[in-house]
């Protein structure tokens, strides 16, 4: 994925400023800041869920950019959306549908997936995350990381280049979120891209190969993770780290 001179304003407001980033496949962003600095925005431009006012983003053939019509817009933001996963920080998932209906929906009514290879598919996903005697019950009746790996599930089903992952650890305990980074690095070495946004610097540590810094809306620092954690360039990162470590 390839992310160039990204702008997005809201209410008045300049909520990001001119981001720029490319991932290679096959490896994880991570991208750190404080609350307020455009991050969740910033995933829900790559995803096509908010449109962008300036720069373009591209994830293989797709491009989506700035200027165009309505309808070419929407129509590209569809085709981006099956390349790229969301996963929220809130999960999402349907409480009147249970865990396979979730998981089911979106290959069948957007991929045009048969049923049936729609729900083998989803029992493969659910057994690699371990979930595959849950396929009947519903939300409620799972735990918080049992909801978030089938979160993770519904977004895999629709194969997706890169998956986008909004705090994926906010609601855990420490085992819990140790369980999510061991998921996410089997996925990883699977070729899957990742695009982590996330509080837990200690999570990122050992996930992300590039760490994205940012604050108001802008790209403080970008560089490998172990540079940036050990030896960053710019005094306003080293102020954050110091906090957030």
């Amino acid at each position: 994925m390839r992310v160039e001179g990204l702008r997005k304003k809201a209410g008045g407001r300049q909520i990001l400023r001119g981001i720029s980033f490319e991932v290679p496949s096959g490896a994880t962003l991570g991208i750190i800041g404080a609350s307020g600095s455009g991050k969740t925005t910033l995933l829900r431009c790559l995803n096509g869920l908010e449109r962008i006012d300036d720069g373009f983003i591209e994830c293989g053939e797709v491009r989506l950019e700035a200027g165009l019509s309505e309808e070419e817009y929407r129509r590209r933001a569809k085709l981006l959306r099956r390349r790229v996963g969301l996963v929220f920080q809130h999960l999402h998932l349907f409480p009147h549908l249970t865990v396979m209906e979730n998981i089911v929906e979106a290959p069948i009514h957007v991929l045009g997936m048969k049923r049936e290879e729609a729900e083998r598919a989803a029992r493969e996903l659910l057994e690699e995350v371990e979930l595959q005697g849950l396929a009947d019950r519903y939300p409620e009746s799972l735990s918080g990381g049992e909801q978030q790996r089938v979160a993770i599930v519904r977004a895999l089903i629709m194969r997706p280049n890169v998956l986008l992952f909004d705090e994926p650890t906010s609601a855990l305990d420490p085992r819990r979120s140790a369980s999510v980074r061991a998921l996410l690095r089997r996925f990883v070495a699977q070729g899957h891209t990742m695009i982590i946004v996330s509080h837990a610097i200690r999570f990122l540590e050992d996930l992300a190969d590039q760490l994205l810094y940012m604050e108001s809306g802008e790209v403080i620092e970008y560089d490998r993770a172990t540079e940036l954690l050990q030896d960053p360039k710019d005094s306003r990162t080293r102020d954050f780290l110091r906090q957030a470590i």
